[in-house]
């Protein structure tokens, strides 16, 4: 076999350098898959190919949630292998849906809670789906062949190719499809799948910017509309440039109503935007400043009420934060995301006893700008109170991150001249040993 790859790398090349694909094909797993591609042929990948996809199908062996990167990365290998065995558009059509019936052998025996392996079918495989599609001349096979694929759907990866038809279907392919939809919605009796029959028909309705069927569709799946439900249906008017009719599905929702409301606002910013409200709009624009401030909100209330009063915001806006008693940490965030760095240490010193290190996604963030700023001080009141609810919690398969924070505030320490009120690192340390001393493992592993 080595010597069949020689000759083969010979016919793309030299003989030196067949000589040294082989040898590093030999030192290097990743080099010697290139090697293998290199050498074969389209009809033998395409062979390999219908080989793999039959594996899979009848695939019992179970992934473990350790396993499922690797696994995912096998599945876009078999991706690749389509790309360079199969040119022509319809049999690509027709192997992509034979890559999303081994659902059954892959998703149904996996711990993909990471999402890695369903990601594949959602995203890689929906591109290449597509590519193949959109040079499909026989589209009426086509619609028929999406269509059969989504009867059955156990595991949620099909209806991708239903939810991306614009890419490969005209509107009137779409219409056809969706009557076939409506069909099999009418023959089902029980209300789960007949809802998901219809959960299809809303997402070509909303392809084609068909706001009257979206609304009628969604009626008939459940009857009496929730807030939800109304916000979707509005949306879909407002992508539709039917800015008035989306307004007033709006309406519909009781002004106490907190369910959605920073969705509600942003749709309704749209809305108003359409119908040249810019007073309405600006109000609208505030609010959602005001509920979360950060750097995409402040501009887009600036595009309302226009750039020129970027800086007045700004300083408003900072006096009411530094103003106000409670620790926000998206308010933290935003001073930080503003390049007022001063203002954000000060904010989060006066407020360090509020920090709740349980927040982590939050707060390490910070910690990890105040750190590269050199903000030691605040960085390291962050870190502190990460690692305090670390080691309250007690739960030894998180102790590699307080270790982590721990000897961040050995490092920052050394940087720290005022501690202002503060206790220093020693004090803060034998506290931390005292407290939690008995931690063995923890401190063990602390001093590896």
């Amino acid at each position: 076999m080595p010597d069949q790859k020689k000759q083969r790398l010979k016919e793309l090349g030299t003989d030196a350098l067949a000589e040294a694909l082989l040898e590093l094909a030999n030192r290097d797993e990743a080099a010697h898959h290139l090697v293998d591609r290199l050498i074969t042929t389209p009809k033998e990948t395409l062979k390999q190919v219908k080989s793999k996809l039959s594996k899979l199908k009848r695939s019992r062996k179970f992934i473990s949630w350790r396993e499922s990167a690797d696994f995912a990365r096998e599945l876009e290998d078999v991706l690749q292998d389509f790309k360079a065995g199969v040119s022509d558009s319809r049999a690509g059509v027709e192997m992509m849906a034979s890559f999303f019936e081994t659902d059954d052998g892959t998703l149904a025996h996996c711990d993909d809670s990471s999402g890695h392996v369903g990601d594949v079918y959602r995203f890689s495989a929906k591109a290449l789906f597509v590519e193949y599609a959109a040079r499909c001349e026989d589209k009426d096979w086509l619609r028929e062949r999406v269509l059969n694929l989504n009867r059955k759907d156990d595991y949620g990866v099909r209806d991708t190719l239903i939810d991306c038809a614009r890419d490969y279907l005209s509107e009137p392919q779409i219409r056809l499809m969706i009557a076939r939809l409506q069909e099999l919605a009418d023959m089902e009796t029980k209300d789960y799948p007949k809802r998901r029959w219809f959960g299809l028909i809303e997402s070509l309705a909303r392809q084609i910017h068909d706001a009257p069927l979206f609304e009628k569709t969604r009626l008939a799946a459940w009857g009496k509309l929730s807030t939800a439900a109304c916000v979707d249906i509005a949306r879909v008017y407002q992508e539709s440039n039917e800015a008035g009719t989306a307004l007033s599905w709006l309406e519909r929702i009781s002004a106490d109503e907190t369910f959605q409301a920073h969705e509600r606002d942003q749709l309704l910013l749209r809305i108003q935007g359409q119908l040249g409200n810019r007073e309405k709009q600006a109000v609208v624009a505030w609010r959602i400043f005001r509920r979360h401030r950060c750097a995409d909100s402040l501009q887009d209330l600036l595009t309302v009420i226009g750039q020129d009063k970027k800086d007045r915001v700004i300083m408003d806006e900072m006096q009411t934060i530094l103003g106000g008693p409670t620790l926000i940490l998206s308010d933290a965030a935003f001073l930080l995301e503003i390049e007022h760095l001063h203002e954000g240490e000060r904010y989060l010193l006066d407020r360090v006893n509020q920090l709740n290190g349980d927040l982590y996604g939050a707060l390490l963030p910070l910690a990890e700008i105040f750190e590269n700023q050199e903000r030691a001080l605040a960085a390291t009141m962050v870190y502190r109170a990460l690692l305090d609810s670390i080691l309250r919690r007690a739960q030894s398969k998180t102790y590699h991150h307080g270790i982590r924070y721990l000897k961040k505030l050995d490092k920052l320490a050394q940087s720290i001249v005022d501690w202002r009120n503060f206790d220093d690192h020693p004090i803060y340390s034998e506290h931390l040993k005292e407290k939690h001393g008995r931690k063995t493992s923890f401190w063990s592993r602390y001093r590896e």
